[in-house]
């Protein structure tokens, strides 16, 4: 095998020191968070109708994220403000009823999520998601307190698979200068 000199050396950790550092940026994960927990999307009891805005204001949601809403005979919609303030389900931007019913939440911002069912909205099944916009994710990038009633869905963490890279690289080049 030929052997590198020692500058060969030097510039190839610098290199790969470099191109870790730049992948260290591009980790990306996304957090699924299961809608009323154990019970799912139900009509919430009568003396605790805002059970779902309280869930949702504990929790940091993030673009990229997902809401899973799981019922049975009942449906979930998004709708703008005012449809939810009105409990108006006849322009949904997203409606399903298949029982399992995922929500990727793609920009930060509000969403407005109601039941289609007529009646349920104004007893409480409803909900806002706050969703932040990069400036207010937490500068330790923890997730900011997510609960846990959420669960990591997808993480593909590029920095992780450059340590592993680097470390290789260092050790054939340790076997080689030695």
């Amino acid at each position: 095998m030929a052997s590198f000199s020692k500058s060969s050396t030097t510039v190839l950790i610098v290199f790969l020191f470099t191109v870790f550092c730049t992948l260290h940026n591009f980790s990306v994960s996304s957090f699924e968070f299961e809608v009323g927990g154990t019970h799912g999307w139900v009509v919430p009891p009568a003396n605790d109708s805002k059970i779902y805005n309280d869930w949702a204001s504990e929790n940091r949601f993030q673009v990229g994220d997902t809401v899973r809403f799981r019922y049975r005979k009942d449906s979930v919609m998004e709708v703008n403000e005012t449809e939810y303030k009105r409990c108006n389900s006849s322009h949904p931007n997203f409606f399903s009823n298949n029982g399992n019913s995922v929500f990727r939440l793609n920009q930060p911002g509000p969403f407005y999520f109601i039941s289609g069912v007529s009646g349920h909205c104004e007893k409480g099944q409803r909900m806002i998601v706050k969703v932040m916009s990069h400036e207010e994710e937490s500068p330790s990038g923890d997730g900011g307190g997510k609960s846990s009633s959420g669960s990591h869905v997808a993480v593909s963490s590029l920095g992780v698979s450059a340590l592993v890279f680097l470390q290789f690289v260092l050790s054939f080049v340790a076997s080689n200068v030695i």
